[in-house]
């Protein structure tokens, strides 16, 4: 008799267990283990099966490395310079291309503008959409003024039949919105449960591999700004890309979080304009739209985003603490290292905040992640702790290690080169990312521990 395996899967990570717990042992989330049937399985492999010959298994496809023809891979356009930038530099055939983002970020607005452009160009394309009415998707190209005669619409929520559709038109680009609506006859479970996207999603991706279309999925994301469904939907797309950005802005930030054909810390940066977004060829030059007044507290660092660096303000508040436990508030920062740097500056630059409130904030809402905006940020709060402004035409890079001295970081002189270009004069850097030759119009003065850094303010 055929035996059903029933699996228990924790809907908040997709770890799966073999019975009912109150509390998933791989995430600790309570209450998210739902129940479905995996299948039915009547005879089981033994060991002695693998000693049998398999028919066939003469014939696979087995390769040395050497034996590989390394070609370059044969990408085109996406007609959107900053989304090529951030895949790596085009679209793949066969690639999986995951795009998640909060609602209203402009997720369906950029990938409705990519399909419509390529269609106009002579690309097949089909857009599958299960959340809105054709009638909607028309509205929105119409006004964005977007060429609407050669893409093609589906309305369809069902994977099967979306493939078979597919495997008639044999378009070249394919985008699935969302991925989180879509569901299967075989998986006997709502909508947008674990199972549900994590077979619809292999399902998707099986026929893009084996017909070499370019497949977009959109995802949905949690109230903490995670992907929602399972954690190996991740694992099994090949590009995993968030667009970044509120109603509070009017620019979105496209960031690479995982890319197989390119590198992963690649940012694009776009306005929402009244037609659709629009591209942003230089960001520094609106990252850096500064007052004209000076303000203790306010000063400008070099980012390294991907293959580019990235002219970004940073500001600091420092004011006296009207509580016990004083303050420490970072925005586009890691407020743990702003702990740590704080305890530095005690240690080696003899300045005492433990009774300061400080508040950090990234202009432009830049996340920042790497750790070259340490020395900036010690600066920028012993401005506002002094109550001093810096000069304007002053940027600043560079990692402090908790023994206070100034620690080299990767990309110096393009970093300064990209100051240079917009007007900077002097520039605070690490000892050994002094350029062994002058560049033109910027003095760079550089340190080797933060005493000598707050010598040069």
């Amino acid at each position: 008799m055929a035996k059903n395996k029933v699996a228990f899967v924790c809907t908040d990570c997709g770890a799966e267990h073999g019975q009912w717990q109150g509390q998933c042992a791989a995430c600790k989330a309570w209450n998210t283990l739902s129940r479905f049937n995996v299948g039915s399985s009547s005879s089981p492999v033994t060991r002695a099966d693998f000693r049998k010959p398999v028919a066939g298994a003469e014939n696979s496809n087995v390769q040395t490395l050497s034996e590989i023809d390394l070609q370059a891979l044969p990408r085109f356009s996406s007609s959107i310079g900053e989304l090529d930038r951030v895949l790596g530099g085009g679209l793949v055939p066969g690639s999986v291309i995951l795009i998640g983002g909060n609602p209203g970020a402009g997720k369906s607005t950029l990938l409705l503008q990519v399909m419509c452009l390529l269609a106009h160009s002579g690309r097949s394309a089909l857009y599958v959409t299960g959340e809105e009415s054709p009638q909607q998707v028309a509205m929105r190209a119409q006004r964005l003024n977007l060429p609407q005669e050669n893409l093609q619409l589906l309305t369809e929520t069902n994977v099967e039949q979306i493939c078979r559709v597919a495997q008639q038109l044999q378009p070249e680009l394919l985008v699935v919105d969302s991925i989180q609506v879509m569901h299967s006859a075989d998986v006997p479970s709502a909508p947008g449960s674990v199972s549900q996207v994590r077979e619809c999603a292999a399902y998707l991706i099986q026929y893009a591999k084996q017909t070499n279309t370019v497949l977009f999925l959109v995802g949905h994301v949690t109230k903490e700004g995670n992907l929602a469904g399972p954690k190996v939907l991740e694992h099994m797309i090949d590009c995993f890309i968030m667009l970044e950005g509120g109603s509070d802005t009017k620019y979105r930030v496209l960031r690479g979080q995982k890319n197989r054909f390119g590198a992963v810390n690649e940012i694009g940066v776009f306005a929402m304009t009244e037609t659709g977004l629009k591209e942003v060829k230089n960001p520094s030059a609106i990252f850096l739209a500064r007052t004209e007044e000076d303000a203790a507290g306010s000063l400008v660092m070099v980012l390294w985003e991907g293959t580019r660096p990235l002219l970004v303000e940073i500001q600091a508040l420092v004011d006296t603490s009207q509580l016990g436990n004083p303050r420490r508030l970072a925005v586009g920062l890691d407020q743990n290292r702003l702990s740590m740097l704080l305890a530095v500056l005690h240690r080696h630059g003899g300045i005492y905040m433990a009774d300061q409130d400080v508040y950090v904030n990234v202009v432009g809402g830049v996340k920042v992640s790497e750790t070259s905006a340490d020395l900036a940020l010690l600066l920028a709060i012993v401005s506002s702790f002094r109550d001093k402004s810096l000069p304007k035409d002053l940027v600043v890079f560079g990692e402090v290690g908790l023994s206070g001295e100034i620690r080299p970081v990767p990309g110096g002189q393009e970093r300064l080169r990209e100051a240079a270009k917009h007007g900077f004069t002097r520039a605070i850097v690490p000892q050994q990312n002094m350029p062994k030759t002058k560049i033109e119009g910027i003095e760079v003065v550089p340190v080797s521990k933060v005493a000598q850094a707050l010598e040069a303010i």
